[in-house]
């Protein structure tokens, strides 16, 4: 199973490097990740990313609502351990 997690496009990476790139917010977390195949990519842009790839740009609310359900899994079951 794969799995891809919205992020906030931050900043573009202008590099000259043959992939173009840009800082992602996942939560806070921000990493590096491809955007080359996203269609006019800019800052403020939420991309459904899997594998430091992004996939495609996704609707705002859709990205907070799915960010808001993983946090909320974040923990279930460890009352377990």
């Amino acid at each position: 199973m794969c799995l891809a997690i919205p992020g906030k496009i931050i900043s573009i990476v202008e590099s000259g490097a043959e992939l173009k790139t840009a800082k992602v917010s996942f939560a806070g977390i921000v990493k590096e990740v491809c955007i080359q195949w996203i269609e006019e990519p800019k800052i403020g842009d939420y991309v459904l990313v899997h594998a430091g790839f992004a996939l495609n740009k996704v609707d705002e609310k859709a990205a907070e609502e799915t960010l808001r359900i993983l946090q909320d899994l974040n923990g279930v079951g460890e009352e377990d351990y």
